[in-house]
């Protein structure tokens, strides 16, 4: 039956999280331990549209929100972000974040939100970070749109067309002014969701893992160069995957970028910011044949920060 098949392809690694292309711009998306890291208010909306041009093909809309709270907070003070500085940092580990987000896969859509928690161990020249996110998740069917085999179909016996999940998320981060290790886990309750009054109809979210390096390399006083290796898979790692990824920066203000995800696309990606604001596209290319039916994935994500760099560490780069 059809109701069936989307259910199974829910189930799948690919289409439980989202794919995101330019995580390295706001890294809360994929680590609640950036909540809060880089000292500044972050407020982040992105919209991914995979395989433009395929009938009910993936579709995700988010706008998040991270910060530093201090014992001086200086957040609606809006100074420009491009100058550098490593001025003395005056108190404050606590971070918080919140995101919204809506995802669409054919019938099945997802809406929720999260809520983040995170603590900054600063030592002389390094960062320890822990995050904790307690999400919820809205699943719904359209049911407009299903084309049942039977009259009575026994997944939808029962079914009020909405599934309410709750889930965590956990991360940590070890960083400097030059490199940044992450590793972080979702889906933790790893919580099941249900279709009808059958008992066979309980499918279960994987926990999902990440993990991410990065370092950057001071090419000249105004051109910096960043590599990425950002890892993921679930349980047993038989599906794991790596986004490779090579960023360009010059002035701190203009960036491209082109990364490899194996198994799947290659991404080209730039951006530029315009002191507070920030504004980045990507296109990914798949390798399936299934590019054969679409006009590529795209993704855009705009931005702004607000606050004083003196707030943060003296160590901390402008990113």
């Amino acid at each position: 039956m059809l109701l069936l098949f989307m259910v199974v392809l829910v189930s799948s690694q690919a289409q439980q999280t989202p794919i995101l292309s330019q995580y390295m711009m706001d890294q809360y998306q994929i680590n609640p331990a950036f909540a809060g890291h880089d000292g500044f208010l972050n407020i982040n909306l992105t919209a991914h549209e995979q395989w433009v041009g395929f009938d009910n093909s993936p579709k995700t809309h988010a706008v998040s929100f991270h910060t530093r709270l201090y014992e001086q907070s200086y957040i609606l003070k809006e100074n420009p972000v491009k100058k550098k500085s490593r001025r003395p940092f005056k108190g404050g580990r606590i971070g918080i974040g919140a995101a919204i987000f809506d995802d669409r896969l054919g019938l099945i859509s997802r809406t929720g939100f999260q809520l983040t928690y995170a603590f900054h161990i600063p030592f002389e020249a390094t960062q320890l970070s822990f995050g904790l996110s307690a999400n919820a998740f809205q699943y719904k069917l359209d049911l407009d749109e299903v084309i049942l085999f039977e009259e009575e179909d026994p997944y939808l016996l029962g079914y009020d067309g909405v599934m309410f999940i709750p889930d965590a998320d956990f991360g940590v981060i070890f960083s400097s002014a030059d490199y940044q290790v992450g590793l972080s886990i979702n889906h933790l309750f790893e919580s099941a969701w249900k279709l009808g009054n059958t008992g066979n109809s309980k499918y279960q979210l994987l926990r999902h893992y990440y993990f991410n390096v990065n370092y950057t390399f001071k090419a000249s006083p105004n051109v910096e160069i960043m590599p990425y290796l950002l890892l993921k898979g679930s349980n047993d790692f038989s599906n794991l995957q790596a986004d490779i990824n090579l960023t360009v920066r010059y002035k701190n203000a203009y960036w491209g970028g082109i990364s490899y995800r194996t198994k799947d696309a290659m991404i080209i990606m730039a951006g530029l910011r315009y002191n507070q604001f920030h504004f980045g596209y990507a296109f990914d290319y798949s390798f399936s044949t299934i590019r054969n039916y679409n006009y590529g994935s795209h993704e855009i994500i705009a931005g702004f920060r607000l606050g004083d760099p003196a707030r943060r560490f003296r160590w901390l780069n402008e990113m």
